[in-house]
């Protein structure tokens, strides 16, 4: 069985190299978290085959992921997790990397070659204290959420392995300081969130909120009220995003939010599902704040 299943991901592996037309080499490393994902890895790495280095970082998979990774002509380095930030600065200090600059992605998130070519074509202009920022189009299966995932949402992703490192805010990683500057890509990327099923993403989900229930509850979601009108992106969505710790009814906010000012219902039954599952999401937030807030007996 797993062979097959190897067979099949090698397969997806080379169709995507026959329909790309080979390049000249991108001059970035890109590093690719991994743990037990022999079924995303083609679909990831195959659209990074321009690409100068692909290093991926498995953390103990028990799947074909480090052979299927090897197959599709990645270097595969191992490196027990801890948490997104921590891989990511891991890798850039000790994967050996060939390039200064330095891609990140996740194995479900997939670079579409008008965002490669973008970066090829600002790549030169970019100082070693910036960073590069990418919008991501969540995708249930085959679908783009246009409207009920809040896009545009940005993520740091290219950055100088002499520049800015990454940490924790709640279950996602940031940049611990300010870049020098943030480019913002017009191009995204595709992620696809919901690859390995609806009980993996709710897995998931609940240890995300129990992270960020914890970052809430040491104090890790101040207001800024300054940065609820800043020009940063990222830092605006921060500051509305603490905002809401502090209002009442969270999780019917959310959907009303994600679904109807956001227009969510634009996505069809995709929409309506994904909505609800943010809803509970924003439930699970609050519920793991509860328990944390309840003495120990």
């Amino acid at each position: 069985m797993e062979d097959r299943k190897l067979d099949a991901a090698l397969n997806e592996f080379n169709e995507l190299n026959d329909c790309n037309a080979l390049n000249d080499s991108l001059p970035i490393s890109v590093v690719v978290l991994s743990h037990n994902e022999a079924a995303n890895l083609p679909r990831c790495l195959g659209a990074l085959r321009d690409c100068d280095e692909i290093v991926v970082v498995d953390d103990g998979s028990t799947d074909d992921s480090p052979r299927v990774a090897a197959a599709c002509g990645a270097r595969v380095v191992h490196h027990p997790f801890g948490d997104f930030a921590g891989q990511r600065n891991w890798a850039m200090e000790e994967a050996n990397l060939r390039r200064d600059w330095v891609l990140h992605l996740d194995a479900d998130e997939v670079m579409t070659p008008a965002l490669l070519e973008e970066i090829r074509r600002r790549l030169p202009a970019l100082a070693s204290g910036a960073a590069g920022w990418v919008a991501r189009k969540v995708m249930l299966e085959d679908q783009w959420l246009k409207h009920s995932a809040d896009y545009p949402v940005y993520v740091p992703r290219l950055v100088h392995r002499r520049g800015p490192r990454f940490t924790m805010r709640g279950h996602g990683d940031i940049l611990v300081s300010e870049p020098a500057e943030s480019v913002y890509f017009s191009e995204p990327l595709l992620h696809y969130t919901f690859s390995k099923g609806w009980a993996d993403w709710w897995q998931r989900h609940q240890a995300y909120a129990r992270a960020e229930a914890g970052r809430i509850q040491a104090g890790g979601a101040p207001v800024s009220w300054r940065a609820l009108a800043s020009g940063d992106r990222a830092r605006r969505r921060a500051a509305w995003r603490a905002l809401s710790y502090r209002l009442p009814g969270r999780p019917a906010l959310r959907f009303l939010y994600a679904y109807g000012l956001r227009m969510g219902f634009l996505d069809g039954a995709a929409g309506w599902r994904f909505c609800r599952a943010m809803a509970s999401y924003e439930r699970m937030i609050d519920q793991a704040r509860r328990a944390a807030r309840k003495p120990v007996t």
